[in-house]
């Protein structure tokens, strides 16, 4: 125990040799820290003990203690005269008061509930080391809330006259260690929940003990209810923060204040969630690594420590028949890892009585896994070019040859047979309506009029038969997997299909297959080590993976100097769902360029396909030095464009400028990549332009003598002159826009 005090009777009677002084200014020195940090009680430092390393250096944690009796008070008595938005906030902090206090008791019951019980108990069902595995960290995160909790009750006292509770939020959840406590315990959550898991399973007593603490609770809630409690702390309060926020009108004392805190709860609560995804990825691979044989290839590969979890799904897995047919269904629980990917079948079989104590989750049985480069995602109709280009045998695809072969319809075999049928009969229909037109005589229901009408109903259920299987295809994964050779020697390839819960998820596979691929190549294998933080969290597995590199510009100007490139999206109703995968979003990337004093050129690149592809290539009167993108207004923006910009609207379509070293800007539609200008303004004095940025009305400019632009967002020709302003130094090359109030808020000069 450190203990540092400080009395007025230590400063009496001192001679000042210079060792004294010495002593003295390092007392003074110590005393200092300790009031900056605002301790004024007698400190002692916790001494941590370690989860699985003795080593593990100590967190620096200050602990203060804190009466268990002391409660936080309630707010007083509403004053009269308060605006609707005053007493929201007031219903805000009753809310954050409340569910602080029940998060906190929480907190305690985890210890005096469960943790103490448990390490007095004789005999013990739990081991000492094992107790502690399980309640790591929860000690200090109830000594971080209970210091909020102290400072929360000050806030609440002042309430009616301060009405500020930010800059607390600030002050108690920004400090490394309340990431590092809270880092901690996440990351041992699902070791906790094993280990707690396994002595269930294992130790009748501790079962018992657990049924026992639980139905003696008046809200029966479990040890997994209370221990997940932690890891939804901060998404609850980001919620309070945003309420307090709408509520605070602009102005407030404490409107800054809350959108630091919730900058820093954000911030904070996203951290978590990635260590807590990556400590769900290796329970994953942990639990997959069970079910696999010892003797296995894969077994082996799961053990190495150089697979890691890229994405895995509960897919459902079918079996169509020849006529497209469904046979059965299953639900599969696919891995895909960096080099290979895994299919398992699930078991959910387990003892209700545990399952109802803490989650079990499933068990898993490997059907088949096969290595990443050798599996292929294919769509109907591409079988033939396969076959082709691969030579390979796929037997019982389970989908018969489209009678057109110039047309590819998508989705399942029996939809897919069902419009075979329909194209045959409109065939059929089509030559009864040629031989009735042939006919002499007038008959009743047996005329061109209905033949016709026959020939349109079929063609609209047609129409409607492609929709459905263009539905049913956004949520049908095919892989082609690699099987045992036939008895000649020639490879055969096995089809799988897959049902995924969504559309969404079938992009989600599409891509992470894609991407996966290509990290595996030569040229993605990183050259460097990426060391853990402080040891604080696992380091991710994922760097910047190269897709392709292509000339900026054309052969004939390899001369030129590359000075921006800038991405127009472009939406489309087939995104994701296209033969070709693609990493790269769709839409155009716009590349610019040029030579000092001399022209400028624009290079158009299409990255709707695999490898980017070139479609426009264009002069320009100068070197282009910089690009801006303007999004098309929201029709809601629109109807609440301010006065100055009702007479410079946004263009109709979304736009591309352009800032060129004689000082000129630009504006091209971005959907139209025939290039044609659709506004040319210059700024004053002609100055190069080294910037561009633009919110909801004007496009900014940051200019090389120092000057901001400002222009109406371009449509057509300017009727005044642009705003300017003058900020005294060389350069503008960066600067940011805040878009509600148009005020510039950071630049960066040459």
């Amino acid at each position: 125990m450190l203990e540092v005090c400080c009395e007025a009777s230590l400063l009496e009677n001192v001679t000042f040799n210079p060792r004294r002084l010495v002593l003295l200014l390092c007392l003074l020195t110590a005393i200092i820290k300790c009031a900056k940090a605002g301790l004024l009680a007698t400190l002692r430092l916790v001494d941590f003990n370690s989860q699985r390393d003795s080593e593990e250096e100590d967190l620096g944690f200050l602990e203060v203690p804190v009466s268990e009796a002391k409660q936080l008070p309630e707010l007083g008595p509403m004053p009269e005269g308060l605006n609707p938005q005053q007493v929201i906030r007031r219903h805000i902090l009753g809310s954050i008061v409340q569910s602080e206090r029940s998060y906190v008791d929480s907190l305690r019951r985890i210890l005096q509930d469960y943790r103490n019980p448990l390490m007095e108990m004789e005999p013990k069902v739990l081991s000492a080391r094992k107790c502690q595995v399980v309640f790591f960290r929860v000690k200090e995160i109830l000594q971080c809330h209970s210091m909020f909790q102290i400072a929360l009750s000050s806030r609440v006292v002042e309430w009616d006259s301060m009405e500020k509770i930010g800059d607390l939020f600030v002050a108690s959840f920004s400090k490394s260690m309340v990431l590092d406590v809270y880092s901690e315990y996440v990351n041992n959550f699902t070791s906790a929940m094993s280990l707690i898991k396994k002595a269930c399973l294992t130790k009748p007593a501790f079962l018992e003990f657990l049924k026992k603490k639980q139905m003696s609770s008046l809200d029966r809630v479990t040890l997994y209810g209370l221990m997940v409690k932690p890891i939804q702390r901060f998404p609850q309060f980001i919620l309070l923060l945003q309420d307090m926020l709408k509520n605070t009108p602009k102005g407030h004392a404490d409107r800054l204040s809350l959108q630091l805190a919730l900058t820093e709860l954000e911030t904070l609560a996203e951290k978590l969630n990635e260590q807590k995804r990556l400590a769900d990825q290796v329970a994953e691979i942990q639990q997959l690594t069970k079910s696999v044989s010892d003797r296995s290839h894969l077994h082996k590969l799961l053990n190495s420590g150089q697979r890691h979890l890229l994405f895995c799904e509960t897919l459902t897995e079918t079996v169509y028949g020849d006529r497209g047919q469904l046979i059965k269904s299953k639900e599969r629980k696919v891995f895909l890892l960096n080099d290979v990917l895994v299919c398992a079948n699930i078991n959910f079989k387990g003892q209700l009585e545990i399952s109802s104590l803490v989650p079990l989750g499933p068990k898993y049985i490997v059907k088949w896994n096969a290595a990443l480069p050798h599996v292929q995602v294919l769509e109907v109709g591409q079988e033939s070019s396969v076959k082709e280009k691969d030579g390979i045998a796929i037997p019982n695809v389970g989908s018969r040859k489209p009678a057109s072969p110039n047309k590819v319809y998508l989705g399942p075999p029996r939809l897919f047979q069902d419009l075979q049928d329909l194209q045959k009969d409109l065939a059929v229909v089509q030559q009864i309506t040629l031989l009735i037109s042939t006919l002499h005589g007038t008959y009743q229901n047996l005329n061109m009029t209905v033949a016709q009408d026959w020939c349109l109903a079929l063609q609209r259920m047609m129409r409607v038969k492609e929709e459905e299987i263009h539905s049913a295809n956004k949520c049908r994964l095919r892989l082609l997997l690699p099987g045992k050779p036939d008895k000649s020697g020639r490879p055969v390839s096995v089809m799988v299909v897959f049902i995924t819960p969504n559309p969404l998820s079938k992009i989600s596979w599409v891509n992470h297959l894609h991407l996966a691929k290509i990290a595996l190549r030569e040229e993605n294998q990183p050259g460097w080590v990426c060391p853990e933080e402080d040891k604080k969290s696992k380091a991710s597995f994922w760097c910047p993976i190269l897709v392709c590199h292509i000339p900026a510009f054309s052969s004939r100007a390899f001369d030129l100097q590359l000075g921006a490139a800038v991405h127009s999206p472009v939406q489309s109703s087939l995104l994701g769902f296209s033969a070709i995968s693609t990493s790269l979003p769709q839409g155009y990337l716009w590349v610019g360029g040029g030579q000092e004093g001399a022209g400028g050129q624009v290079e158009i690149f299409s990255l709707n396909r695999s490898v980017p592809r070139t479609v426009r290539s264009f002069p320009v009167a100068s070197q282009v030095l910089c690009l801006e993108y303007i999004p098309e207004r929201a029709e809601e923006e629109q109807a609440e464009e301010s006065p100055t910009a009702a007479d410079q609207p946004f263009p109709a379509q979304p736009a591309l400028c352009l800032g060129l070293q004689d000082g000129s800007i630009l504006a091209y539609s971005s959907l139209d990549t025939g290039a044609q200008c659709l506004l040319t303004s210059w700024t004053p004095g002609a100055h190069p332009v080294l910037c561009l940025k633009h919110n909801a009305d004007y496009l900014f400019a940051g200019l090389q003598n120092g000057t901001m632009g400002a222009l109406p967002t371009p449509h057509e020709p300017l009727a005044d002159p642009p705003l300017c302003l003058k900020t005294n130094r060389f350069g503008i090359l960066s600067f940011l826009v805040q878009s509600i109030s148009q005020r510039i808020t950071y630049m960066g000069w040459q």
